[in-house]
């Protein structure tokens, strides 16, 4: 068997373990069942995304090649600055969906980045263009995947949200790339990701509306309707793949890093994570004016 078949076999399946132990209250019992007490699953979860949100700002500095001037000091403080100010939030169960002028903001940023990157990519060969993207791309998809989930410290109960939401991407990722293989005709952006197709596009979305039609019917405590939620991830989730596929084209780099072997880094594993968060979270915002 190709040894390169086992090695992302192994690496996905561990990485798979860490997202589902983190993300649900299984990580929280297998710990205090040897030990008791000594886990919550909410610093669990939060130590995930600070994990993968360090790791990502790393590959993303290094992947931007940034030059010697200060904004490769400055920007490693700015995001954990911004983390710091929503894991305040996140510990103290502030995030209530209330339509906040300063959320709305940071959720219109990530378009401005996202629309900067493919219409305006000269900006980013500035170190100052380097250090706004790397914070906005980065930090605030991160920081708004600490609001995603619902937790009580004094039933030890934990929703499922950001579970589902991978699972969904995951699906989403899987069907397009079969649909695709095997209907694919029609190049979505032969430039930036030459196997992308619009069959494959459709067939994500509607193998995804139909996984997230069984999660919407069996999953009662989640937030929001997850028809809705499974329509725009599958609708999103290939942006994300664009916007990562782009960022290093613009950049000559193959991969954003080397962490998960035979994946890449963080930011290739997550690149659709990170433009679903904010969109679901926008969601969540507009669900409760509906």
């Amino acid at each position: 068997m190709d040894k390169n078949l086992i090695q992302r076999t192994i690496s996905g399946i561990v990485y798979v373990a860490i997202i589902i132990l983190c993300t649900t209250p299984l990580g929280s019992q297998l710990i205090n069942s040897v030990s008791p007490g000594l886990a919550k699953q909410q610093y669990l979860y939060h130590g995930l995304i600070t994990l993968l949100l360090a790791v990502g700002s790393w590959e993303c500095v290094k992947l931007m090649k940034f030059g010697k001037g200060y904004e490769k000091w400055v920007v490693f403080p700015l995001i954990i600055f911004i983390f710091y100010i929503f894991s305040k939030r996140f510990f103290y169960h502030d995030f209530f969906f209330d339509f906040r002028l300063s959320e709305i903001l940071a959720l219109s940023l990530i378009a401005i980045a996202v629309v900067t990157l493919f219409k305006y990519p000269n900006e980013l060969y500035y170190d100052s263009g380097k250090l706004i993207f790397t914070v906005i791309y980065v930090a605030l998809p991160f920081s708004f995947a600490l609001g995603l989930p619902k937790f009580s410290s004094y039933d030890d109960k934990f929703s499922l949200e950001v579970l589902f939401l991978f699972i969904l991407i995951w699906s989403s990722d899987t069907f397009a790339y079969l649909t695709g293989k095997f209907f694919g005709k029609h190049k979505m952006a032969p430039k930036i990701s030459p196997k992308k197709t619009w069959e494959g596009y459709i067939g994500g979305v509607v193998l995804t509306l139909i996984l997230s039609y069984f999660i919407e019917r069996y999953q009662h405590d989640l937030r929001g309707n997850w028809m809705v939620v499974g329509f725009l991830v599958a609708a999103f989730a290939p942006l994300g793949d664009l916007v990562e596929s782009q960022l290093k084209r613009n950049f000559g780099v193959k991969d954003s890093g080397n962490l998960i072997p035979g994946h890449g880094g963080v930011l290739d594993r997550l690149d659709s994570f990170l433009i679903c968060v904010p969109v679901v979270y926008l969601y969540f915002i507009l669900e409760k004016f509906i």
